[in-house]
Order: C-alpha cells, then sequence, then structure tokens
C-alpha cells in the first residue's frame, strides 16, 4: 500500500468514525419510554401530515392546527396500542428519519422536516413509493398508512371524508 492510499484511508476512516459519533450523540428514540413522540418525531409527523393529508385539513389555520393536534394525539394513542417490538422498530426509524444524513439517504429530503416545504415532503414520499428500494418503499407505507388510520379514525375528519359517521345500531326490540 502507498503512503498517500494510506493517508486518504485514515482520513477517511477519521472522518467516518466522527460522523458515526455525532450520529449517536445525536440519537434520540422517536418513541419515549413513557409513551408519546419525542419532539423530532413530532415534527416528521407533522410534515408528513400536511403531505399526505393535503386538501383534507381545513384551509383556516387554527382549525388546521387543532386538526394537526388532534391527528398527532390519535397516531401516538395507535402507537402506543402497537405491539412493542413494532413500537421498538418505528421509534427507531423515526430516529433515523430525524437525522439529516439519514433522512437524505432514505428519503432525498434536504431540509429538515419543519422547515420542508410540503410539495417537497409529496416529492419524497413519492419518490421513495416509486423507489427500487424495498426498504424505501416500506417506510413510505408505514408513514402514509399510519397518518391516513389515524385521521380517518377521528370523528372531526369524517365531514372533510364524507363520511356521515357509523349506522345507529339497532337490533331485536328487548321482550
Amino acid at each position: 500500500m502507498q503512503r498517500r492510499s494510506l493517508l486518504r484511508l485514515g482520513v477517511f476512516a477519521s472522518v467516518t468514525l466522527g460522523v458515526a459519533g455525532a450520529g449517536v450523540a445525536l440519537w434520540t428514540p422517536g418513541w419515549r419510554r413513557g409513551g408519546g413522540f419525542s419532539a423530532s418525531a413530532q415534527a416528521l409527523w407533522g410534515a408528513v401530515a400536511l403531505a399526505v393529508l393535503d386538501g383534507l385539513l381545513p384551509a383556516d389555520r387554527a382549525a388546521r392546527a387543532q386538526a394537526l393536534a388532534g391527528h398527532l394525539q390519535r397516531l401516538q394513542t395507535l402507537v402506543a396500542g402497537l405491539p412493542p417490538a413494532t413500537r421498538t422498530e418505528l421509534s427507531r426509524l423515526l430516529a433515523l428519519l430525524t437525522l439529516a444524513p439519514t433522512r437524505l439517504a432514505l428519503t432525498g429530503l434536504r431540509r429538515d422536516w419543519p422547515e420542508a416545504e410540503v410539495d417537497d415532503v409529496q416529492a419524497a414520499l413519492q419518490a421513495m413509493r416509486l423507489s427500487d428500494n424495498t426498504a424505501r418503499q416500506q417506510i413510505y407505507h408505514a408513514l402514509r398508512d399510519l397518518t391516513q388510520a389515524a385521521y380517518c379514525a377521528g370523528p372531526d375528519s369524517w365531514p372533510a371524508l364524507g363520511y356521515p359517521g357509523p349506522a345507529p345500531l339497532t337490533g331485536p326490540a328487548a321482550p
């Protein structure tokens, strides 16, 4: 091995270890042990909700904020009901998606979730959906499906969806 190659290898290894060390220092689980999303995971879910639910959310800023807060609460309830192993996997995924290098690698999104424009998040989600990489497709489906499930579960979202609500239960009259 030539001296120049050895120096390049040393520099590359140093930079890699530095980046990995910084990543570990910045690592924040997406789901906290006491229950609930971390602040960075909440920002991620907010950006994803704005992108996925575009056109369904109220136009009024205050009503939109209220709808998003209700959505996040339903999403936390949904995730709390998942099996512990699934919650752990989701927590790790959310942590990876909130770190800049892995967010860029997995989603292609350059800006942090709260600063990203709705169009940019939609484009990132679309790129993940159409990706040849199965992991990126699975991430897309997890983000989209959980977002839609939590939103559609709320009675306050039913009018926007055209759903009148469940039919009243009727049964045989008691004797």
